[in-house]
């Protein structure tokens, strides 16, 4: 017996519908991860599913008695002395009439409250984002819901709170739930079927979204195939009524009307909407060094964010950032770009950075400046890793129409705010990236898209997020917190930390772990007298092959330079080549020589 069907659902804002005859079913036992585009009407469907929002037509059928329990996107709890309070004077609280009913949920809501690490007596108005987050989460899981309805629940969590969520999704603490999420660890994790929002269809893939990634592609394949054979039929249609008119006075009247409905027909298919564009301008070399930090400890009040930290960041290192909210990796970033002041150590940042920052409280975007002005104030250019382009061109490449250009900022959706301040982000020359939460409110689809391009950007990125893929995917080393300040790096993405992690006491694993003492090591081998020479001279060496190999790329960009003869055009471009190969292998021989020194305590 299903507790939920939705059946020929239509529902339609303006000209573009929602949900389109729309289709499901949701069983008890089932997980659905309900994933889609943002703007095509996610959260409009939970809505309909707990009655906030009514069909323009078709049937939203629920099983009798069927008890649904909802956490929105940026719920919290109401104002109270404290989270207890605050919670009690939820809707679902106030619905328990029956005393026994409310004293097993008020018991209930006590385990959750803990289980999600929460002081219950804790004043309301001092809670963060993630423990007001934690609190909804508790109050709807201490409702023992037949059907569990959660709207981006991973937003604000720590990665600790979203395994912790995980398992008790796992543990079934309602009959059948719908997660709306960006998260695809989270889906591979508690997902049995994932349902796609598609163009106003509701498409239906079992398994976890590794298993739907697979199915997808195969079906994209597909209907591209199709399309493209009934765009020829068509077109071939169209060619012979023209044709037709010129050469008969009747027409085969047949014909004419299956052509009349072809032509209705691809003027009712919706195209897959389009794909945000983004390129990424590492701009000019930075030096070798881009951050170095020595003994650097930082706290506030009887709090220690950092706690005697050296660090070492060099050009092209992809660093994430790992541990829990409240850790300090936002502090740790601005002491790391010398915009925070350490209590003792110091900071020296290398030579030549051009810095992008992304701010994750999206502080840098203004709510009354226009779309338009926020990318390029003054001017109706933007420079481009592409070249040059119109700003509306630019607007448009981050799915953002002309129409909607001249829109205030304040008009736009998380998702849209985080996608323009990518945009202005991407518009000029960076060297050193800077993203703090960059995949909040973001689409599977262009989070996917951002993996790509930073995979291919050859400048130093610094990234702090909860998102375990995309830090699979996109960095090569973590720092994490530890505890008491102590933060260390680990080679590779998050899964790599997991593996060389100390192993944490027995349960749940967490972040704050206690240090262990270091193996001991056998005594490395110090530098020879002529590595130590060789050493010494490599900066300089590189240093002038970087300024040979900028003279020659100025003088090959230069306007005459095609008049040359084509033998020096041949010396030049076997100069460009070696030039880029010498600088590789000096990097990398200076990377083990620096290497090995510090590692004999030689430097």
């Amino acid at each position: 017996m299903p507790l939920l069907t939705l059946a020929d659902a239509e529902l339609a804002y303006g000209l573009t519908p929602l949900l389109d005859r729309a289709n499901l079913t949701v069983q008890p036992g089932e997980r659905i991860g309900l994933i889609g585009r943002n703007g095509t009407g996610k959260s409009s469907l939970l809505k309909i599913i707990t009655g906030q929002l009514t069909l323009d037509d078709g049937v939203c059928g629920r099983e009798d008695g069927l008890r649904i329990a909802m956490v929105e996107q940026e719920s919290a709890p109401p104002e109270a002395p404290t989270l207890r309070a605050s919670l009690a004077l939820c809707a679902a609280f106030e619905a328990l009439h029956d005393e026994r009913e409310r004293w097993a949920a008020e018991a209930r809501l006590t385990e959750f409250l803990h289980r999600f690490g929460l002081d219950e007596d804790q004043p309301t108005v001092t809670a963060s984002g993630g423990e007001r987050k934690r609190a909804m989460l508790a109050l709807a899981l201490a409702q023992k819901p037949d059907l569990l309805l959660l709207d981006e629940p991973t937003n604000h969590l720590d990665i600790d709170g979203i395994t912790l969520l995980e398992d008790l999704l796992v543990a079934n603490p309602a009959k059948a739930s719908i997660i709306i999420t960006h998260d695809r660890a989270f889906l591979d994790k508690v997902a049995t079927r994932i349902i796609e929002l598609d163009r106003g269809l509701l498409r239906s893939y079992p398994g976890n979204f590794a298993a739907y990634e697979a199915r997808k592609a195969d079906q994209l394949a597909a209907e591209e195939v199709v399309n493209r054979k009934f765009d020829k039929f068509w077109a071939q249609e169209e060619v012979w009524i023209r044709k037709g008119i010129e050469a008969r006075r009747t027409r085969n009247e047949g014909r004419v009307r299956r052509l009349q409905a072809l032509r209705n027909e691809r003027a009712a298919r919706r195209e897959r909407l389009g794909k945000v564009q983004i390129a990424l301008d590492a701009g000019a070399r930075s030096g070798r060094l881009v951050a170095e930090l020595v003994d650097v400890t930082k706290r506030f009040d009887n709090n220690t964010i950092v706690n005697n930290l050296s660090l070492r960041i060099m050009r092209g290192d992809r660093f994430g950032f790992i541990g829990p909210n409240g850790a300090g990796k936002s502090t740790l970033i601005k002491l790391i770009l010398g915009t925070l002041t350490p209590e003792t150590g110091t900071v020296r940042l290398g030579t030549n950075l051009q810095i992008a920052y992304f701010d994750q409280m999206r502080t840098q975007l203004d709510p009354e400046r226009t779309l338009v002005e926020t990318i390029s104030p003054g001017s109706e250019w933007v420079e481009t890793a592409q070249g040059r382009k119109h700003v509306m061109s630019y607007l448009n490449d981050f799915l953002f129409p002309p129409q909607r250009a001249q829109a205030p900022v304040k008009m736009l959706s998380g998702g849209e705010r985080n996608r323009l301040l990518l945009a202005r982000l991407f518009a000029q020359p960076a060297n050193l990236l800077v993203l703090d939460e960059p995949t909040n409110d973001l689409d599977i689809e262009s989070l996917e898209l951002l993996e790509d391009t930073l995979q291919s950007y050859t400048g130093t990125l610094l990234l702090v997020s909860h998102d375990r893929a995309f830090l699979d995917n996109v960095v090569t080393q973590t720092l994490v917190a530890e505890s008491n300040g102590v933060w260390k790096e680990y080679a590779g993405g998050y899964s790599d930390w997991l593996t060389q992690r100390p192993m944490a006491a027995a349960g749940t694993p967490s972040l704050t772990i206690k240090p262990q003492p270091a193996p001991r090591d056998k005594p490395k081998a110090k530098l020879s007298f002529k590595e130590q020479r060789e050493l010494e001279s490599l900066p300089l060496e590189i240093e002038t092959l970087e300024q040979e190999q900028q003279q020659l790329s100025a003088r090959m960009s230069s306007a005459d330079y095609h008049r040359q003869g084509a033998d020096a055009l041949k010396v030049d471009r076997k100069r460009a080549d070696d030039i880029e190969r010498l600088l590789a292998e000096k990097f990398e021989r200076w990377s083990a020589l620096d290497q090995k020194a510090a590692t004999a305590g030689g430097m």
